[in-house]
């Protein structure tokens, strides 16, 4: 499933109410638009609805002692992999626990440590949410940027009717897509990322490609997603899983992702080139198996399209970044690339060159003997290391002109 949710890792937290059956109703929705949801009780809560209720609804087990799992650090690994963070019923005793940074249970510890969205829903009795503390907590929280949902009127414990019903789970299903999707620099933007290598094919078994893993591509798309934009990778062939909230398109060949690339850029804002797209291809792939007792094969290379130069030529007011992979002389190699180069340079320049188990480079082959890339921006140097701080390191390039941190 696509979407805001997609892929994310959603904390919901449940406190001790009586709206707290409602809970489950909500772990559901989230876990049905995709998400992967991991609630946390309080021992309050637990009085209310049984663990097992939200284990069987998400699939994980269930947290509510902050003792569990010591060696671990339970607060502190759930508060890092979660993406946002919803509690729903909140007390009266939650918020004010929130409001001023009181971490007794493993809930408030969590949240304590977590620094992503959050999104409350509050219940409790109209006069506890009507009370002079309550008030000041609650906008103590949203001036910290928590997203208040609700709560609604109507029939209340104890026969009352006021304000103080949670909201209706699917209000607050729509809360944490806006918190998510509102919450990074890159909120209503459009990116598109390329990842990987292309294969293309020599026989039906047999094909052309590089050693692209196509790690650094998925790892600029995840950061771009976390940060509020709309997503689209496209990638070559690769063993990695989508990345949490992007839209993916998967190809083979050079071609398919010029085309693939072509459609999803008429909507985007910037793109970020980080495939490995091969240079050259068979001119004519065999439609069966070459046979080994057939001696070594003669296979004629014609360029691929070059998908960034055409990217390049319809620019427009697009963000447009690439990467430079050489092996030696660095910010030379690369400033060469973003010089313009006639069309028919490259066919004129290149001598048909033929693959009798070695390639023979001609001119134009060894300048381009890695994979080629241009850039709009000045600056920049893609290499080994961390490869999600490579890719946040590369979203800064999309920015320009797109959008600015807060």
């Amino acid at each position: 499933m696509s979407g805001p949710l997609a892929g994310r890792q959603m904390l919901l937290g449940v406190t001790g109410g009586i709206a707290a059956y409602k809970a489950a109703y909500l772990a559901r929705r989230l876990r049905e638009h995709g998400g992967t949801v991991q609630v946390v009780m309080t021992p309050a809560a637990t009085r209310f609805i049984g663990p097992d209720t939200f284990a069987a609804l998400t699939g994980r087990p269930v947290h509510s002692d902050v003792f569990e799992h010591t060696e671990a650090v339970l607060h502190v690994r759930l508060a890092h992999q979660a993406d946002v963070a919803i509690v729903a019923p909140a007390t009266a005793n939650l918020l004010a626990k929130l409001a001023h940074g009181l971490a007794d249970d493993l809930l408030t510890s969590t949240l304590l440590e977590f620094t992503g969205p959050v999104v409350i829903a509050p219940a409790m009795h109209i006069g506890m949410w009507s009370a002079p503390a309550t008030r000041h907590n609650l906008e103590t929280l949203r001036e910290r940027g928590v997203r208040l949902v609700g709560p609604d009127e109507g029939p209340l414990a104890a026969g009352d009717e006021g304000t103080g019903r949670m909201a209706d789970p699917d209000e607050i299903v729509r809360a944490v897509e806006e918190a998510i999707g509102e919450g990074g620099d890159l909120a209503g933007r459009h990116v598109v990322v390329t990842a990987g290598p292309t294969h293309e094919p020599i026989d039906v078994v047999r094909y052309l490609g590089n050693r692209s893993s196509g790690k650094m591509g998925f790892a600029v798309a995840a950061e771009a997603a976390a940060r509020g934009a709309r997503v689209t990778l496209v990638t070559g062939p690769t063993s990695l899983p989508d990345p949490p909230a992007v839209h993916v398109e998967r190809v083979e060949t050079a071609e398919q992702m010029r085309a693939a690339v072509l459609a999803a850029t008429e909507s985007a804002d910037a793109v970020v080139k980080a495939a490995a797209v091969a240079d050259f291809r068979p001119k004519e792939a065999v439609p069966g198996k070459i046979k080994k007792d057939a001696g070594v094969p003669d296979v004629l290379l014609e360029p691929t399209p070059d998908i960034l130069r055409e990217l390049g030529e319809r620019k427009g007011s697009r963000v447009l970044v690439g990467f430079a992979a050489e092996t030696g002389d660095l910010d030379a190699a690369g400033r060469r690339k973003l010089a313009p180069r006639p069309r028919g340079r490259e066919r004129g320049g290149r001598r048909r060159n033929r693959l009798r188990g070695r390639h023979e480079p001609g001119p134009v082959d060894r300048r381009r003997r890695h994979e080629r890339a241009a850039a709009d921006v000045d600056e920049g140097r893609a290499g080994r290391g961390d490869l999600r701080s490579a890719g946040q390191a590369a979203a800064p390039l999309m920015l320009a002109g797109v959008t600015t941190r807060g």
